[in-house]
């Protein structure tokens, strides 16, 4: 259903209304006189006549015309009777302002259940609960109780930033910082609770909204993660902003979150990644996100990475060169004939490689500015420009500046360390001022890796399932799956012991050793015989995940009668860890050697769906805590940026004379996991090779141990059907 309701409505009933500003069943309505909101305003009060000018009814039933939208500035206990009062009028949709739902513990929660059962059966949409409102700019539709609209200064350009929260005070402090940008608004949006719309369905109409070019956001939980996905998806394939900040990344942040917004606050490094892979801008602070919806406004400027720089201290040019670096951006070194030429200005104490340091000899040919700004702005070496300077001097290149930038698209940004008188010009002209350092590499960083990765990103193939995979779980050792290739592959009944796991993803293309299960001590005794290498042995069995802690695995067994005394043992110490576990044998294998083990593992994160995990592998896992994850599917290309992302990336790259491993094995045994994954959707649970032995370049990768785990839930309701 279209969110137009609640988001750009005709006219408005205002339930609950007050004759005083200063409440907040009086402030919107002050604010939709006084910025001349031209749709119809129903203030709905027995106690008044008249409100604000607007004539003033004494039920909803009263009202001359059925409004677009409601809006309830009345107790949390009346809010579903009136809502069912105005839905029996006819109005589509409402804007709760009431907190003591669900964020207040079980008797809210019931409250809010309420909610939600009236909403799903009358189809009507919910704005809130315990929500600050919303508001349209552009048509002066304001639903929000907030003082901001009054103190920021209202704008006369069409809004294309929308701010959209979680909670009403940063999306009031979002806003007032984008003003003081002189940024004009598109949508203020609070979702609240979310008790029926939640923060992706609002993302989804905005990606959609012609009037709105950059979104920021403030999330603590996303509810829906596959439709946040596809509406990043949509702000990535429209060239539109998405900057997000989350909360709740420390333990005691996530703890804050769930206290206020009865949030959930996820798992923060699946939500790094899925920003990642989404090209969701990720922010720090407010300042910040302020900051970049300025230079995303100059998107029609080309910009990237690639930044050369310009000061009058060789010292501000290294701190800036080293800020920038850290942030991820690059200071490429100018071409020769760019130095040659800067060189003709800059005295041999300044450099000219980049950063360019004119030195303090520029005020005595301020006319050589022209020169360097010129040689800056054509070059193909660079994508964007950065300019230090006192704010005298930013005064006296104002001119060649403006001249330069309206003739050439390339972004340019100034950072004011005076105060310049010239600041509103450059702005008018296209250049992005900034009044400190810090603040320019904070906003500099993010958007300009955005506008690399926009320029590299192409509409995924989405070769996950349509809707659940038919798994056929029948008690017998192999299964067939659909996958979404429409290829037919084995998928063993779960709970599985190795053997069956290693078949499994076998079929994907993971290369599996030479593997053999012995039911008795002669066999393994043979095959030792028969191998005549050193072996690694252990445990089979679909009981035992955790083969180590159980004593299940021995590992350099040479020799028949090492190999009978193995499985013994190895028997003796599964049974008395776990003596109901069933047992189908001895794994034995020849001992394999590598550069490196990983872990590859994939899951189902419940805000996302799947997920891939690469980290450093066997007990460095749990030492370590290296790992990087993306949500799937992943590509081969994708996946090497994964491991090269792991700090450990070393290990696998020649570290200290080592060397080097198959990273694009690697990698394509990363891809086979999570198609592995997909295609065994929906009894999968988890996919988990650890170690994944990484052989030297050329040699390939090979599983050691692979586990298969059930999502018991699924399983169940698959076994009933």
């Amino acid at each position: 259903m279209s969110l137009e309701p609640l988001l750009n409505p005709r006219s408005i009933a205002m339930i609950g209304a007050s004759d005083k500003a200063g409440r907040i069943g009086g402030m919107p309505l002050e604010l939709l006189s006084h910025f001349g909101f031209a749709g119809e305003v129903y203030p709905v009060n027995p106690k008044y006549a008249e409100v604000f000018g607007y004539r003033c009814y004494a039920q909803v039933e009263d009202l001359p015309a059925v409004p677009d939208l409601a809006v309830l500035a009345i107790g949390a206990r009346d809010v579903t009777a009136m809502l069912r009062r105005c839905h029996a009028v006819g109005i589509r949709a409402a804007v709760v302002y009431a907190a003591g739902f669900a964020e207040e513990g079980a008797a809210g929660l019931l409250l809010q259940q309420e909610l939600v059962q009236f909403c799903k059966e009358s189809g009507m949409q919910v704005a809130g609960p315990n929500c600050m409102g919303l508001a349209n700019l552009n048509t002066r539709a304001f639903t929000a109780f907030a003082a901001i609209f009054k103190t920021a200064s209202m704008q006369s350009d069409t809004g294309c930033v929308s701010v959209l929260t979680q909670s009403g005070n940063v999306c009031s402090a979002l806003y007032g910082l984008v003003r003081a940008q002189d940024l004009p608004v598109s949508h203020f949006i609070n979702t609240g609770n979310e008790a029926t719309v939640d923060f992706a369905q609002y993302l989804e109409y905005l990606a959609e909204d012609a009037q709105t070019e950059i979104v920021l956001g403030y999330v603590e939980q996303i509810r829906d993660g596959r439709r946040f996905i596809d509406a990043c998806r949509r702000f990535q394939a429209q060239g539109k902003v998405l900057v997000v900040l989350k909360a709740g990344v420390t333990e005691k942040g996530a703890v804050a979150v769930q206290s206020h917004t009865s949030a959930l606050a996820g798992d923060q490094k699946i939500y790094e990644a899925a920003f990642r892979d989404l090209n969701v801008i990720a922010a720090d602070d407010f300042a910040q996100m302020a900051n970049i919806a300025m230079l995303a406004r100059l998107r029609h400027r080309t910009a990237g990475a690639r930044i050369g720089v310009v000061t009058m201290s060789g010292a501000l040019g290294a701190i800036l060169t080293d800020r920038f670096i850290q942030a991820g951006l690059q200071l490429p070194d100018l071409p020769a004939d760019v130095q040659a030429q800067l060189r003709q200005g800059i005295p041999a104490y300044g450099m000219v490689g980049n950063p360019v340091d004119v030195t303090g000899n520029i005020v005595n040919d301020p006319q050589f500015i022209v020169q360097v700004l010129q040689a800056l702005a054509v070059t193909p070496a660079l994508d964007t420009v950065v300019i230090n300077a006192p704010g005298y001097m930013l005064d006296r290149m104002a001119q060649p500046l403006i001249e330069v930038v309206q003739k050439y698209p390339r972004l340019f940004v100034a950072i004011d360390t005076g105060n310049a008188s010239c600041r509103d010009a450059l702005r008018e002209a296209g250049v992005a001022v900034f009044d400190d350092l810090g603040h320019a590499v904070r906003a500099l960083g993010p958007f300009l890796t955005w506008q690399q990765r926009r320029g590299q990103w192409t509409a995924p193939v989405d070769d996950t399932c349509d809707g659940h995979a038919q798994i056929d779980v029948q008690p017998v050792a192999g299964r067939t799956n659909t996958a979404s290739s429409h290829a037919r592959v084995d998928v063993p009944s779960l709970p599985c012991h190795e053997g069956d796991a290693r078949r499994y993803l076998a079929g994907f293309g993971l290369p599996d050793p030479d593997v053999h299960i012995a039911g008795t001590r002669e066999e393994a005794a043979a095959l030792a015989d028969q191998l005549g290498v050193p072996l690694a042995m252990k445990v089979v069995s679909a009981d035992l995940a955790h083969k180590t802690e159980a004593g299940g695995v021995l590992l350099n067994i040479t020799g028949a009668q090492a190999a009978a005394q193995a499985y013994e043992q190895i028997l003796e110490n599964c049974r008395g860890y776990q003596p109901d576990a069933a047992i189908a044998g001895v794994m034995i294998t020849p001992m394999q050697q590598g550069v490196a083990e990983l872990l590859v593992g994939a899951t189902r994160d419940p805000v996302f769906g799947p997920v891939l995990t690469v980290a450093l592998g066997g007990i460095m896992t749990e030492i370590y805590r290296d790992t990087a994850h993306a949500l799937l599917p992943v590509t081969h290309g994708e996946a090497v940026q994964l491991l090269r992302s792991l700090k450990a990336f070393a290990l696998l790259d020649g570290f200290r004379g080592r060397p080097r491993a198959d990273v694009d094995a690697a990698a394509q045994a990363m891809v086979a996991v999570g198609q592995a994954f997909v295609a065994g959707q929906p009894v999968l649970d988890q996919i988990e090779i650890n170690p994944l032995l990484v052989r030297q370049a050329g040699s390939g990768v090979a599983m050691l141990d692979a586990l298969l785990i059930a999502d018991t839930a699924a399983l169940a309701s698959v076994v009933q059907g």
